[in-house]
């Protein structure tokens, strides 16, 4: 499904069924202290009912799946549901996934005690998407939004990794992150309160061939590039790798969390 947005990329078209079965091999690389941190404020555990919105391949519920709780993962993405299906279906994990468009879910009032929303709460029309899921919650339920991101200006090969896709979608607007609290426009007031926010550093492993993966498997790469500039790409990134990354190298990220509580 080819999405074009003009907040996103200057507006030019992306589409994450093209790089599907690299984001599921590739893009699953949240560290335990990601997990435990959601963890250790009683969310997404056993006794409660939780949907992820802009679910992609289902990397949030299947990683959390062992906690207990009951899940339900949506995204616009038929091929990411597909791979999220197939993902939890080896791993014999019974998770509710569909491919329907946040704006257009329709679930019982007070139906969840959590929301949870991973690297998507940017893409959604936010007017329309916040009183949805005050409706969606539970009294007192939660909204946490979740976020990780490599610190271009700070790790030599995120960097220059970063460079080479600035090279081939110079409209690329995933580049170039700093620290920083999630951005949450001012409509998501009008029903939720901040409870809290945290931003923390994470060190995240990879191979040569993890990294590249999980770069090919972004928004300015995988899912926008047509397949003679994938092809370039691809093998620029690898001579890339071959110059100033070792076989096996950490990546400096940093990662934020907002929980906010319906109102």
């Amino acid at each position: 499904m080819e999405i074009r947005d003009k907040r996103i990329d200057s507006g030019n078209a992306f589409d994450w069924g093209k790089t599907s079965e690299d984001y599921a091999k590739y893009r699953d690389i949240y560290p335990d202290e990601f997990y435990k941190k959601i963890i250790d404020r009683g969310l997404c555990v056993s006794g409660q009912k939780v949907l992820d919105i802009g679910t992609g391949t289902g990397v949030i519920p299947r990683n959390m799946y062992k906690y207990g709780a009951d899940w339900v993962g949506r995204d616009i993405s038929p091929e990411q549901i597909e791979q999220a299906k197939m993902l939890s279906k080896e791993n014999n994990m019974n998770i509710d996934f569909d491919a329907v468009a946040t704006e257009n879910l329709d679930f019982p009032a007070e139906t969840f005690d959590v929301i949870t929303a991973c690297q998507c709460f940017w893409y959604f029309d936010h007017e329309k998407v916040m009183p949805m899921l005050s409706k969606f919650l539970k009294k007192d339920g939660k909204l946490l939004l979740l976020y990780m991101a490599w610190l271009p200006f700070e790790d030599e090969i995120a960097g220059k990794s970063e460079e080479l896709v600035l090279k081939y979608s110079p409209n690329w607007t995933g580049a170039r992150e700093t620290r920083h609290p999630i951005w949450i426009p001012d409509v998501t007031y009008d029903c939720f309160e901040m409870e809290e926010h945290e931003e923390y550093e994470l060190i995240v492993p990879f191979t040569r061939q993890a990294w590249h993966g999980r770069m090919k498997a972004c928004r300015g790469v995988g899912a926008s590039l047509n397949p003679e500039e994938l092809s370039n790409w691809d093998k620029e990134h690898k001579e890339l790798l071959e110059k100033i990354a070792p076989e096996k190298f950490d990546v400096l990220h940093y990662a934020a969390l907002a929980l906010l509580k319906k109102k």
